[in-house]
């Protein structure tokens, strides 16, 4: 496992806009009734995103530009998998692609956006404790 400080830091700088994903989108369904769940669902989908990249940095893994779910989840292969299904990591992807522009998906329900944070939340937790602790905000521990 690489140990060096840069490695260090890029994992860290990973985490930190995960963490802010899942704070957005966990402030966001407060807003009850006025939720756009919508937003919520692809602030869902960039903390598991973002997790699964530091996940990838830190077993020295190399990865292209890409917010498809399935394509990290093959590249963790051995290392970590999320236990979504198939329909489950493409639907998680869609809420940072198509379902981000008009005329492209159905409407997104509260229910559908609860379920969203509470898969994201799982995610964070999983590969939190796959990750050295020395990448942690302190704060945030």
């Amino acid at each position: 496992m690489p140990e060096n400080e840069n490695v260090f830091l890029i994992i860290r700088e990973w985490v930190d806009k995960a963490e802010n994903d899942l704070k957005n989108a966990a402030h966001t369904l407060k807003l009850g009734r006025d939720c756009p769940a919508d937003t919520v669902c692809f602030h869902t989908q960039q903390c598991v995103e973002k997790y699964m990249k530091a996940l990838l940095v830190w077993y020295g893994v190399d990865f292209s530009r890409t917010h498809d779910i399935g394509i990290l989840e093959k590249l963790l292969a051995g290392h970590y998998q999320s236990g979504l299904s198939i329909e489950g990591q493409r639907r998680l992807t869609g809420y940072a692609t198509t379902m981000r522009y008009p005329g492209m998906y159905e409407t997104i329900r509260l229910t559908e956006a609860r379920q969203a944070v509470r898969i994201a939340r799982r995610i964070r937790n999983e590969i939190r404790k796959l990750l050295p602790n020395g990448v942690f905000d302190q704060r945030r521990k």
